[in-house]
């Protein structure tokens, strides 16, 4: 077994961990490679491309907080991958960095459960050419630089759901409803849901509000306004700038994101520890 190990650089304690993992690793006689920016960083000679990574590697460790892990799932194709927090709130991350070796030991001899998350997938046509992209998280069309306020427009198969003036549209799925989509006043999710969420950024009425849909429908996105270019971002890296009219098709992917479980962590105790709802209380009190 060979594993990929996907290191966030900018974070001192990230690089660490990465020294003591691979120093464990090295002496157990396991494989493993870094991503070349992380290979540069810790001066190994263990390099490989990380969009080749996939094809000699079967499970992906990410060590650093949720951007981290989202960048390694979008390489990983499907190949599980372990999460270890090295950042702040770390929804998806679900191992501590005390966890680490326990987590990996887990993966190397199999004993291990998967969490599988559904994501988005994002098309835009021009001329002949599509673009199609996935997304974990979401997919945002943002108004940018544009001086004035555009209207969106929005269907939902082949029915226009509606025409929001807003700042931007997020489309999020049940994982991505703790990211953007919840900071812009969408609801929490459970991660199995089989549903997505469209959520307004600053909605210039007061009766436009988040809803959830299923995740066997297409939505169907475009700016409407007279000028201006309109930022496509997908979990948080900007993809290209939509022209008005232009039309962005979303649907569920069908490539899913595997992520190993920790066992000795619930979603409820993720969201009392993570969103600060209290501590538990004796019974009866």
């Amino acid at each position: 077994m060979r594993l990929a190990v996907i290191v966030n650089i900018t974070r001192d304690r990230a690089l660490e961990l990465a020294r003591e993992l691979t120093a464990w690793l090295d002496e157990r006689s396991f494989d493993y490679a870094f991503d070349t920016e992380s290979a540069r960083a810790l001066g190994s000679d263990r390099s490989t491309d990380v969009g080749l990574l996939n094809q000699t590697c079967d499970i992906f460790i990410s060590l650093g907080g949720d951007g981290t892990l989202l960048f390694a799932s979008h390489f990983s194709l499907s190949k599980p991958v372990v999460g270890i927090n090295v950042g702040n709130l770390g929804f998806l991350t679900e191992f501590s960095q005390a966890e680490m070796i326990p987590a990996v030991e887990h993966v190397l001899s199999g004993n291990y459960s998967i969490h599988t998350r559904s994501q988005l997938e994002a098309s835009v046509k021009t001329g002949e050419t599509e673009l199609r992209l996935t997304a974990l998280n979401d997919v945002v069309i943002e108004k940018g630089a544009y001086s004035r306020i555009p209207t969106f427009v929005i269907r939902l198969d082949d029915e226009i759901l509606g025409s929001y003036r807003a700042d931007g549209i997020i489309i999020a799925t049940s994982t991505g409803s703790t990211a953007y989509s919840l900071s812009a006043g969408g609801p929490i999710i459970a991660p199995k849901s089989n549903v997505f969420v469209i959520t307004p950024i600053c909605p210039h009425m007061l009766t436009v509000r988040p809803i959830v849909i299923s995740d066997d429908k297409v939505i169907r996105v475009s700016a409407n306004a007279p000028d201006g270019q309109f930022p496509l971002n997908l979990d948080g890296h900007l993809q290209r700038m939509l022209s008005p009219g232009e039309i962005v098709t979303v649907r569920k992917s069908p490539q899913a994101i595997n992520l190993v479980a920790n066992e000795n962590r619930s979603y409820c105790e993720i969201l009392r520890k993570k969103l600060l709802w209290g501590h538990e209380h004796p019974a009866g009190q």
